[in-house]
C-alpha cells in the first residue's frame, strides 16, 4: 500500500510539473499568439556581396545571397574584404524598425550571426565581427535593440549554432566530404565560442523576445548531443527568463525546451495546430539582398499566406534583405507599405485572432479567422463573387450581425441561412483591392465540420478534398497533371452534403477509366438513384511535341435528381462490375 501511494504522489508531482511548464509557455507565448505578423531582417557581410563573387554570380540554383561563401568557396580572408563596402553613413536600423512598424509588423528578428560566422555586434568572443572587420565601431545590435524600444517593438535575434565557417571546429556542410570534426572538436567550438556570444546577446541588450535558432532537421541527425542543446536552453531561461525559443533549436516542440515550432522556409500550414507556430517568409527569393534578384512575390500573394496561417492559429515572420548602405530595395518597402495600409484599417481581423477547426482551404473565395476567446468571425475575401453572393459552409449558428469593413466604417449587409449554410449578400464591387473582410458577430459559434462546402458557383464538388467516407481511403494527389482521385474497384464512396432547397439538381461525373471495358456506375441520394457507364478513355496530350501525355478525366452529365426538401443528404458513389475506375469528383448543382 506504501508503494502505491508513493507511486501515485509521483504520478501527481510529474503532472503537476508538465502543468507548470505548459502554464509557463503559455503565458510566454501569449504575446506572439496576439501578434501574428513580424519583421526578419537577414543583414550581414553577405548584404556587400550582393550575390555576386569576382563577376560571377551566386552559384547553385538555390541563390540565397546568404550562403555566397559557402556556394562559391571563398577564404575567410577575402570574405571579411567585404566589411570594407559597407557604407556606414547612410545606416540607420532604426529606418528599419520603422518600416516594420509602418507594415502593421509586431517583433523583428535580426540575423545576429549566420552560417559565415561574422557578429554583428562588438562580440568579445574573437575578431571576426563586422565591426571590427569594418573597422567603423558601430554595434548595429546595439542601435536597433534601442530603436525597438523606442518604438514599442519586440527584438529576437537569429543565431546560427549549429552551422558555422568561421570557426574550423563548427560544423559545415562539406564535412559529409572532408570528414566530420570530432565530438570533442565540437563542443570546443560549442563552450568556447556559441555558449559565450548567446551570453554577451541575452546580457547586453536589454529584454530580449526570442531566439530564432537555424537547425532545421533533428538533432540526432547532427553532430549535436542533447545536452548541449539544453545548455542553450538554461542560460536562456537563466538570463531572459520570458525569451521565447524556436524548434529549429533541435529538441523537440515541447513546453519545457521549445516555445512554438518554425516550419520550413516559406512553408505555410497546411492544417489547425494548437501549438504557437510561424512561418519563416520571403518577400522574394533570397533572404540576404542579391542584386540579381528576379522572384518577388505580389502584394496580393503576401497577404493569402499571413490570412491563411493565422486561420490555421499561426504567423509569419517576413523577411527583408537590407543593402550594405542600410537602404531596402523597393519593391520590399513599396509591399510592406501597402500591408501596413491594410492592416491599419483591418488589424482586428489579423491580430490576437485563430481559426475555426475547419479544413484548409475550405472556401474557393477565401478564408475565415476568429477573434481569440470571443465569438466573432471574419471573413477574408480573396476573390469578390461574380454574382455578389458570399456563401459560407459550416456555421449552424446565426449570426447577430453581419457587416462590410471598409474604410472607418462597418456596412451592414443582408444574409440568409439554411441550416449550416449562409448566404450573403454583397455589394457588386468589392470594398479592397487586395482582401474584402466581412464580420460577422455569434452568441456562440456551433460547427458543421462534415458537409461539403458550397461553391462560389452555387454547386457542390464532391470530391477528396471535403469530408469524405470511408476516412481511411487512399487518395492519389495532384501531380502537376493528374487530378486528385482515388481508385476504386467496386468500393462504397459517400459524403455528406446540405441541400439548401427542394428542387432538381443536376449531376456530373470527373473520372478516368483505365480498363478496356465500359464501367457501369451509380450515385445514390437517400434512396433514389442514378446509373450511369463510363466507356474506356486514354491519354489526352499536355504539351505538343514533347511526347507529353497524360490520363484524361472526362467530365460527363449522369443525370438529373429530385431532392424533395432542404437538409444534409447522403451521397453515395459506386462503380460496378469489379473493374478499377479512377474517381476524381461529383459536381451537383440546382437546375
Amino acid at each position: 500500500m506504501k508503494t502505491k501511494r508513493i507511486s501515485l504522489l509521483l504520478i501527481l508531482v510529474a503532472y503537476l510539473t508538465v502543468c507548470s511548464i505548459t502554464q509557463a509557455q503559455e503565458k510566454r507565448s501569449e504575446w506572439f499568439e496576439e501578434a501574428r505578423f513580424g519583421m526578419f531582417i537577414h543583414w550581414g557581410l553577405y548584404s556587400a556581396a550582393e550575390g555576386i563573387w569576382k563577376g560571377e554570380k551566386l552559384r547553385y540554383m538555390n541563390n540565397y545571397a546568404e550562403w555566397i561563401r559557402y556556394r562559391n568557396r571563398i577564404s575567410k580572408d577575402e570574405y571579411g574584404e567585404l566589411a570594407k563596402r559597407f557604407v556606414w553613413d547612410s545606416i540607420d536600423p532604426e529606418q528599419w524598425v520603422l518600416l516594420a512598424k509602418q507594415a502593421g509588423m509586431k517583433y523583428i528578428i535580426i540575423t545576429s550571426k549566420h552560417h559565415d560566422g561574422v557578429a554583428l555586434w562588438d562580440t568579445h568572443v574573437g575578431d571576426y565581427s563586422l565591426p571590427k572587420l569594418s573597422g567603423s565601431n558601430r554595434d548595429v545590435i546595439k542601435e536597433i535593440a534601442e530603436a525597438c524600444r523606442k518604438h514599442g517593438m519586440k527584438l529576437g535575434f537569429y543565431y546560427s549554432h549549429w552551422i558555422d565557417w568561421e570557426h574550423p571546429y563548427a560544423w559545415d556542410h562539406n564535412q559529409e566530404l572532408t570528414g566530420h570534426v570530432t565530438d570533442e572538436q565540437f563542443n570546443q567550438y560549442w563552450q568556447e565560442k556559441a555558449l559565450p556570444q548567446l551570453r554577451e546577446l541575452l546580457t547586453n541588450y536589454g529584454d530580449i523576445a526570442l531566439m530564432w535558432f537555424d537547425m532545421w532537421i533533428p538533432y540526432q541527425n547532427t553532430i549535436f548531443k542533447r545536452e548541449q542543446l539544453e545548455q542553450a536552453v538554461a542560460l536562456i531561461r537563466e538570463l531572459q527568463p520570458n525569451c521565447l525559443i524556436n524548434s529549429r533549436l533541435g529538441l523537440p516542440t515541447d513546453a519545457k525546451y521549445v516555445d512554438f515550432e518554425t516550419l520550413g522556409d516559406n512553408q505555410f500550414g497546411s492544417n489547425y495546430l494548437t501549438h504557437p507556430w510561424e512561418t519563416p517568409g520571403t518577400i522574394a527569393h533570397s533572404w540576404g539582398y542579391n542584386g540579381q534578384e528576379k522572384e518577388w512575390k505580389s502584394t496580393s500573394q503576401l497577404f493569402e499566406s499571413l490570412i491563411s496561417n493565422v486561420a490555421l492559429n499561426g504567423g509569419v515572420t517576413l523577411n527583408i534583405g537590407p543593402r550594405a548602405d542600410g537602404s531596402i530595395p523597393f519593391e520590399t518597402s513599396e509591399r510592406l507599405h501597402q500591408i501596413g495600409d491594410w492592416l491599419n484599417k483591418y488589424g482586428e481581423a489579423i491580430y490576437n485572432n485563430t481559426g475555426l477547426t475547419q479544413r484548409i482551404q475550405r472556401h474557393d473565395w477565401g478564408t475565415i479567422t476568429r477573434k481569440k476567446d470571443q465569438n466573432t468571425v471574419y471573413l477574408h475575401i480573396f476573390n469578390w463573387p461574380l454574382d455578389s453572393i458570399l456563401r459560407v459552409s459550416g456555421i449552424k449558428s446565426k449570426p447577430k450581425s453581419v457587416e462590410l469593413l471598409a474604410s472607418n466604417q462597418h456596412i451592414p449587409l443582408r444574409y440568409q441561412q439554411n441550416g449550416p449554410l449562409t448566404h450573403i449578400q454583397l455589394p457588386s464591387k468589392q470594398s479592397d483591392p487586395f482582401v474584402s473582410v466581412v464580420k460577422l458577430d455569434y452568441d456562440t459559434i456551433l460547427l458543421e465540420e462534415e458537409i461539403v462546402t458550397e461553391s462560389t458557383f452555387a454547386g457542390f464538388a464532391l470530391n477528396t478534398e471535403n469530408k469524405i467516407s470511408p476516412n481511411d481511403i487512399h487518395i492519389f494527389t495532384y501531380d502537376g497533371k493528374r487530378p486528385n482521385h482515388i481508385q476504386t474497384k467496386g468500393e462504397k464512396v459517400s459524403w455528406e452534403v446540405y441541400f439548401p432547397e427542394a428542387g432538381i439538381y443536376s449531376v456530373d461525373l470527373s473520372a478516368h477509366n483505365p480498363t478496356d471495358d465500359i464501367v457501369p456506375i451509380t450515385i445514390q441520394i437517400n434512396g433514389e438513384h442514378l446509373n450511369g457507364s463510363l466507356t474506356p478513355n486514354g491519354k489526352i496530350v499536355v504539351e505538343p511535341n514533347e511526347n507529353n501525355y497524360t490520363d484524361e478525366f472526362v467530365d460527363q452529365l449522369i443525370g438529373e435528381i429530385q431532392i424533395h426538401h432542404a437538409g444534409k443528404h447522403k451521397v453515395l458513389f459506386q462503380s460496378h462490375g469489379n473493374q478499377q475506375l479512377w474517381f476524381n469528383r461529383i459536381w451537383i448543382q440546382k437546375k
